[in-house]
């Protein structure tokens, strides 16, 4: 059993920054973020391989943000650059303890409780 426990989310500027952080209570093969508005199916942003450090990102978010890992803290980070207001959702961690599927939300058996990113125009 995994526990996650996200932070970090809130309210921003077109245009501006945030760093959401996910703490693990243990460690798994792939820590992965998605993200869900109202109505929408749970979409894949990002995930990281912890061990090889590989990075995978959705088109839309791609060279805007960046995922990564400090193993000292068993902590994953999505910094989210160029915000924009499609980026607006509440945004999950979840862990997997399998290299594949990564952008396929039944692949991860363990979630964050989601954490709110509004970004006003």
């Amino acid at each position: 059993q995994v526990q996650l426990v996200e932070s970090g989310g809130g309210l921003v500027q077109v245009g501006g920054s945030l760093r959401l952080s996910c703490a693990a209570s243990g460690r798994t093969f792939t820590m992965g973020w998605f993200r869900q508005t109202p109505g929408k199916e749970r979409e894949f942003v990002a995930a990281i391989n912890w061990i090889l450090g590989r990075t995978y990102y959705a088109d839309s978010v791609k060279d805007r943000f960046t995922t990564s890992i400090n193993n000292a803290k068993n902590t994953a980070y999505l910094q989210m650059n160029s915000l924009k207001p499609e980026d607006t959702a509440v945004y999950y961690c979840a862990a997997s303890p399998r290299a594949g599927g990564v952008g396929d939300s039944q692949s991860y058996d363990y979630w964050g409780q989601g954490t709110q990113v509004t970004v006003s125009s």
